[in-house]
């Protein structure tokens, strides 16, 4: 028997680790159905970021109508609320024209933005972002997050000392507000959209097959040109490390050996490293978020049971 959708279909949400085949899926889902694409990818935002974030291609793009892909330019910021903001406008712009939903991507915290809303923090200040990078280039993170402990404990106590982009945040939200992120995000949530979400993920059987994926696929951006695109976005672009755009996976160690720090091997290393330490990330979100239809991104035949879920859903 068909859900009571309540007169209209579902939002589909489409999520999986990096390399389970996301893309592949959305466009056989794309074939069958009315859908229009909404990236969840906090990398697909950036203009001029193509190979390393697997950006889908112009020939993928014209297959289907795609949204939230290079909006920003790499030295801007992207949060999760302007994304559920602009997903949302996107959802009901979507929906009246006769067309589906369907999101997908990588980036869990934006499913979760979504499902369940966001606690009403400040937005971005780029002025005070780029004082607290000058003094983390001057102190150092761990510096800064001993800075963070003494205003926020239990913000501190749940970050690494490493993590530059929490920290950062965290920091931000202290001297904007004059109060702890943690009492702020206590205080309660924004309400989540007044949507159904048909949530479906794609996760391995294997986990050493994704890793071999993953590897393959780096090495295919590499020889398509990854470094020499990072190359270019720094002559183009006042860029530095430390920005978000750069802290993406794969341009964060690409830039490194840019800088010298280590060669090519090591490139490979520490990129392929990374990326397993993201999927990783992404599986354990995964295993905690409820509701969820689960599919072997390795089957062969997982666009067909897909497309056959959707069908009888729908």
């Amino acid at each position: 028997m068909r859900p009571d959708w309540s007169g209209e279909p579902p939002v589909l949400c489409l999520m999986g680790p990096t390399a389970s085949g996301k893309t592949r899926v959305a466009l056989a889902l794309a074939a069958r159905f009315p859908v229009e694409i909404v990236s969840v990818d906090s990398a697909l935002v950036y203009r001029g970021m193509d190979i390393g974030t697997a950006k889908p291609s112009p020939l993928e793009r014209r297959a289907a109508q795609h949204h939230l892909i290079d909006v920003v330019e790499p030295t801007e910021a992207y949060s999760a609320a302007r994304f559920a903001d602009d997903a949302g406008a996107l959802v009901a712009d979507i929906r009246a024209r006769g067309c589906i939903p369907l999101l997908t991507g990588g980036t869990m915290l934006y499913f979760k933005a979504l499902r369940e809303g966001l606690s009403a923090l400040p937005p971005a200040d780029q002025d005070i972002r780029l004082v607290i990078d000058a003094m983390a280039a001057e102190l150092g993170w761990p510096a800064l997050h001993a800075s963070l402990t003494a205003l926020d404990p239990a913000t501190g106590a749940r970050l690494d000392p490493a993590d530059a982009q929490r920290i950062q945040r965290a920091l931000e939200v202290c001297w904007l507000t004059g109060r702890p992120m943690s009492e702020l995000l206590a205080e309660g949530r924004r309400r989540p959209p007044p949507w159904r979400m048909l949530q479906i993920s794609l996760e391995p059987s294997d986990r050493l097959e994704l890793h071999r994926r993953i590897e393959s696929r780096f090495e295919e951006m590499l020889e398509l040109g990854l470094i020499g695109e990072v190359d270019r976005l720094r002559g183009e672009h006042p860029l530095h490390a430390g920005m978000p755009s750069m802290r993406c996976v794969g341009y964060r160690q690409v830039w490194e050996y840019l800088d010298g720090l280590y060669g090519l091997n090591n490139l490979r290393a520490n990129a392929v490293a990374a990326t397993r330490q993201l999927a990783k990330r992404q599986l354990t979100w995964l295993r905690t978020t409820p509701g969820v239809e689960r599919f072997d991104c390795l089957a062969q035949d997982v666009e067909a049971s897909v497309l056959d879920h959707v069908a009888t859903t729908l």
